[in-house]
C-alpha cells in the first residue's frame, strides 16, 4: 500500500464531505463516557444517554463515580445494554481512581503506548474503543479501525478478507504520518462513506470511491 493511495482516498472522501470534526463531545471526560456508550449502538442513542447524565449534573469523573450502578444504568438505558455499559463505565471509573487518583490530566501525560495498554487492561474496552478515547479525548496519533475501516478496504482489495484490527491499523500507521488531526478527520470521513455507500449491501453509484477498483459482492464484508 502506497503513501498517495492512501491519501488518494482521504482526498476524495474530504473533497466530498468535508471536516467532520469529531469527536462530539464539550470534555474530554464526555468523549470517554461516549466513547464507551457506543459500543453496538448508534450515535442518537448515545446522545440521548449522555443527555440524561448531563441533566443531573453527572458528567464528571466525581460525580459519575458517586452514582449508585443501578441508577447509572437506567440512566444510560437509552444507550442499549445498560446494564453491561454501567459496569464498563463503573471499571473504567474504578481504575482512574484506583491508579490516577481520578486525574485526566495524569491520563493526558502518558505517552500513548502505555495509556493504550492501560486501557486495554480495563474489563470490557477493547482496541477500539481504546484508541477512540486516545485520539479524541486525548488528541494522541492513533488509528481507530472499525467495521466501516474494515470493509470499504476490504472490498477494495487494500486488506486481505479476515484481516485483524492490529493489522489494519499497521496499515495507515505504515504508510501515513504519526498526526493526529489527519487520522482524526480520515476515520470520521471512512465512516461518513460507510454509512452512505459501503453498506452490508453497498450503494456504489456515486460513491466517491466509485471509480478505484473495488469489488461489490455483498457478503464479503
Amino acid at each position: 500500500m502506497s503513501r498517495q493511495t492512501l491519501l488518494d482516498i482521504y482526498t476524495r472522501l474530504y473533497e466530498r464531505y468535508g471536516p467532520q470534526q469529531w469527536w462530539p463531545g464539550e470534555t474530554e471526560f464526555e468523549i470517554i463516557v461516549g466513547a464507551i456508550l457506543t459500543q453496538n449502538t448508534n450515535w442518537k442513542n448515545v446522545e440521548k444517554a449522555i443527555t440524561n447524565l448531563k441533566n443531573i449534573g453527572c458528567l464528571a469523573p466525581e460525580t459519575l463515580n458517586g452514582l449508585p450502578i443501578q441508577e447509572l444504568a437506567e440512566l444510560i438505558r437509552p444507550a442499549g445494554y445498560f446494564n453491561i455499559k454501567a459496569q464498563r463505565l463503573k471499571h473504567f471509573l474504578d481504575w482512574l481512581f484506583e491508579k490516577h487518583d481520578g486525574s485526566l490530566e495524569s491520563l493526558e501525560a502518558l505517552p500513548l503506548s502505555t495509556l493504550r495498554e492501560q486501557l486495554l487492561g480495563i474489563k470490557g474496552i477493547g482496541p477500539e474503543t481504546a484508541d477512540s478515547i486516545c485520539l479524541y479525548a486525548f488528541e494522541k496519533p492513533i488509528f481507530v479501525v472499525d467495521t466501516y475501516t474494515a470493509r470499504i478496504f476490504g472490498r477494495h482489495g487494500m486488506i486481505e478478507p479476515g484481516s485483524g484490527y492490529e493489522q489494519i491499523q499497521e496499515m495507515f500507521h505504515g504508510d501515513l504520518e504519526a498526526d493526529a488531526v489527519l487520522f482524526n478527520e480520515f476515520h470520521a470521513l471512512i465512516v461518513q462513506a460507510g454509512k452512505e455507500y459501503c453498506k452490508t449491501k453497498p450503494i456504489c453509484d456515486g460513491c466517491p470511491l466509485e471509480s478505484l477498483p473495488h469489488q461489490i459482492e455483498s457478503d464479503l464484508y
